[in-house]
């Protein structure tokens, strides 16, 4: 196993796991919100979108053809766009209360950037160059 395709299954792991954990606190009504328990909020559950997204991440990892590659680097950009969008929309202040920030919505943000940067390097399979007999 190459150091892209290591560094690509550690992230998907940190994703799933900040995924579980809590994203923020709710001091108000005393709620605390996580990617997969959004009990109390109108928010759904914004994990099962980075779970789709990792397992096609994980599955063109695998796979050695360029187009797999590719796909992978578009399953990545969305994974991160979802990931940013779920560090500014689901812990905004909303009618004067402002949740806390916690250890899992950051931990969320910096596996997808590191999913990212695993799908912009990938270990591409050597071209082989053969010489036209035409020429």
């Amino acid at each position: 196993m190459n150091r892209s395709l290591i560094f690509t299954v550690l992230g998907i792991i940190v994703l799933v796991v900040a995924c579980f954990m809590p994203w923020m606190r709710i001091e108000d009504p005393a709620l605390t919100i996580s990617g997969v328990d959004t009990t109390g909020t109108r928010y759904g559950k914004p994990a099962l979108t980075h779970f789709i997204l990792a397992f096609f991440i994980l599955g063109s990892a695998f796979i050695p053809k360029i187009w797999a590659k590719r796909l992978g680097l578009l399953f990545a950009a969305l994974n991160l766009a979802w990931a940013i969008r779920n560090f500014g929309v689901i812990p905004h202040c909303e009618a004067g209360v402002c949740p806390e920030k916690l250890a899992g919505i950051y931990l969320l943000l910096i596996a997808s950037i590191v999913l990212m940067i695993t799908a912009l390097f990938p270990k591409e399979p050597p071209v082989k160059i053969t010489a036209d007999p035409q020429a």
